[in-house]
């Protein structure tokens, strides 16, 4: 299963029960949590999320919303006596407010915390089943976005081909790989005559919070699910650009141009009670277009 779970929605103050940012991405047995505004325990308690599976937490950027929740959660893991390894990826500057809180608060974690700093744009995990990228994002201050990727699968041995051409158990893994058969005799078996192609790999890209870039749609390119911020109606172009946001059509824009499978809208303004209009915009440029609605998974 890869799917993304939002428990939070909301931009900068939370309103109309919607709460700052956070998401949960489910791949298979591992769990990612990207930001964690206030309010993040609390809906892992509601929408019943595992938080002891969560190994990998990635935060954004400094802006309270998408971070001021994690303090809580890294010293809860504590007073749960948590044991497994906790990897966390954000800016530079996040590591010595963490430590001056720990400090402050005179706690030892009982579990070991690697902290990862983001420095520049690339690969953070690489994993035999999964890798999570990084780039960049025009915010007021330094922003990163995510990009979560299944490695692809390899093709599937078709037998009842295999045996015409008797090629040796062996050389199976080759065939999985890509690669054709070349016989004794010099004759080439082709790969697709003796293999079965599997489900492509499928990808999630988190892109934070952001002004309208034209230069994020190649960042993004071709991913199964995008989202993207659109914290105002195109109405406020003028005031988003200001603040260094996004509206509905610019959001969507960037998933035509980066020619994504589907796109998923939040980080809505507090002054918006209804997100009805949001959704129209939006899918007026690209329609495959879904609100990120607080306990909805939607599947990748």
């Amino acid at each position: 299963m890869f799917g993304v779970t939002i428990l939070g929605n909301n931009s900068a103050i939370p309103a109309f029960d919607r709460h700052p940012t956070a998401q949960v991405v489910t791949l298979n047995d591992q769990l990612f949590l990207f930001d964690c505004g206030e309010g993040t325990q609390m809906q892992f308690s509601h929408y019943k999320i595992r938080r002891s599976r969560i190994n990998h937490i990635f935060i954004s950027h400094l802006h309270g919303d998408h971070y001021f929740g994690l303090m809580g959660l890294l010293t809860s893991y504590g007073l749960l006596s948590r044991q497994t390894d906790l990897h966390l990826y954000g800016p530079a500057l996040l590591k010595p407010i963490i430590d001056l809180q720990l400090q402050a608060a005179s706690t030892t974690l009982p579990y070991q915390l690697h902290f990862h700093p983001i420095e520049k744009e690339g690969m953070l995990v690489d994993d035999k089943k999964f890798t999570v990228e990084c780039f960049s994002t025009r915010h007021r201050i330094e922003c990163w976005g995510f990009i979560v990727r299944e490695k692809k699968k390899p093709r599937r041995i078709n037998k009842a081909e295999i045996v015409k051409y008797d090629i040796p158990a062996v050389y199976y893994e080759r065939l999985q790989e890509g690669a054709d058969y070349i016989n004794k005799d010099g004759s080439v078996v082709k790969n697709d005559s003796v293999t079965l192609a599997t489900t492509p790999s499928k990808s999630y890209a988190f892109a934070a919070d952001t002004i309208y870039d034209e230069s994020l749609a190649e960042k993004v390119k071709g991913v199964s699910l995008l989202y993207h911020e659109t914290t105002y109606l195109k109405d406020l172009h003028e005031r988003a650009a200001l603040r260094f946001h996004s509206t509905t059509v610019e959001a969507a824009a960037i998933a035509l141009k980066a020619g994504v499978g589907n796109l998923l809208i939040g980080h809505f303004s507090s002054k918006y009670e209804l997100l009805d209009e949001f959704l129209d915009e939006a899918r007026s440029v690209f329609p495959n277009t879904q609100l990120a609605l607080e306990g909805s998974t939607y599947t990748i």
